[in-house]
């Protein structure tokens, strides 16, 4: 297990590619965010392309880093994930390459339910959530054959 701070540091370390899978309904930091209401309020967000998040994947993208991501999604979609599909403009503009895959597409190819980012293909940071869509903490995984896995 690395804490959230270590975790955090994987996104300015990485050295050609950093890859995520987003399995989940929702996540509870969304829904504490004030992008969030405003989403529910309006159904789009005036986002912060400034946001360090935002800088930090600028920054690694004009290196000629890859950063990607693949969101899977139910038919129809929930609050959460049109909230994220919102989200993507702004994540897309900053070099990230966004993909969206319908849940019912996922589960006939077998792709896991857990999210996860693959740092340079041989680091798996597995996202562990409670009930809540909490964040509870992050287990950083290098065994090689669990990371093709």
């Amino acid at each position: 297990m690395i804490d959230l701070n270590k975790f955090a540091r994987l996104f300015e370390t990485f050295e050609h590619s950093a890859w995520r899978l987003e399995t989940r309904r929702g996540y509870a930091s969304d829904r504490e965010d004030e992008t969030y209401r405003e989403f529910i309020e309006t159904g789009t967000v005036q986002w912060d392309s400034n946001s360090a998040w935002c800088r930090n994947m600028r920054h690694q993208t004009s290196q000629g880093k890859r950063v990607g991501r693949v969101r899977i999604v139910d038919a129809p979609p929930t609050t959460g994930q049109l909230y994220l599909l919102d989200n993507a403009r702004r994540n897309a503009a900053t070099g990230e390459d966004m993909r969206n895959l319908w849940r019912a597409d996922a589960d006939r190819l077998c792709l896991p339910a857990e999210d996860f980012w693959i740092f340079d293909s041989r680091q798996v940071a597995l996202l562990n959530f409670d009930g809540d869509d909490n964040l509870v903490d992050v287990e950083l995984i290098s065994d090689p054959a669990t990371v093709l896995r």
